[in-house]
């Protein structure tokens, strides 16, 4: 495999718990996009948004995801690491080319009522989903940019794997599974 394994979906659908539970049943390193970005400015995501907006915000994220992903590959058959990426991230055309080129990208696919369960006590440092007022806002909120997202999360995936009604340790088994890798914890 060599290339790396990216791990997308909408806010909430458990990309950095899948993640962090993919790396360490391949032994590999997990980056965290959001937290990589956090790290390098000193700010949390919140304030970037806050301070310069979503278009600086999505620069940030560019040049972090070509800092990441264009660190040596390993050879053979494990991969080079894990990425979580943001919710976010693929909406930009150049991250989602290097995603698509640089990645086996898995898509973690979840319906609106799993997102807003796993959301509505989790959304006040999201600066995308604007502080709903309520679980109906929300909602509405979450809908909207996964009318907009979904398509382009299939699109950039090379696996989708539907997460409703899963635990993480389920999902991480399933993508080990596609992956052709024992899905054991050996």
């Amino acid at each position: 495999m060599g290339k790396y394994i990216s791990i997308n979906g909408f806010m909430g659908c458990g990309k950095s718990s899948v993640g962090e539970r993919l790396a360490g049943r391949l032994s590999c390193g997990l980056t965290d996009l959001d937290r990589y970005i956090e790290e390098k400015s000193g700010r949390q995501i919140k304030e970037i948004f806050a301070s310069e907006g979503e278009a600086a915000f999505r620069r940030m994220e560019k040049e972090a995801l070509k800092e990441i992903l264009g660190k040596e590959e390993r050879k053979g058959a494990m991969p080079s690491g894990v990425v979580s990426l943001g919710g976010g991230t693929v909406t930009t055309p150049e991250c989602a080319g290097m995603v698509k080129d640089l990645t086996v990208c898995i898509y973690l696919r979840a319906g609106t009522d799993t997102l807003v369960e796993n959301l509505r006590n989790d959304f006040s440092s999201r600066p995308m989903l604007e502080n709903p007022d309520g679980e109906q806002a929300l909602r509405a909120r979450i809908e909207e940019l996964m009318s907009i997202r979904s398509r382009i999360y299939e699109d950039t995936a090379s696996i989708t794997i539907d997460i409703d009604g899963k635990s993480f340790d389920e999902v991480t088994s399933e993508i080990l599974s596609c992956l052709g890798l024992p899905t054991d914890r050996t």
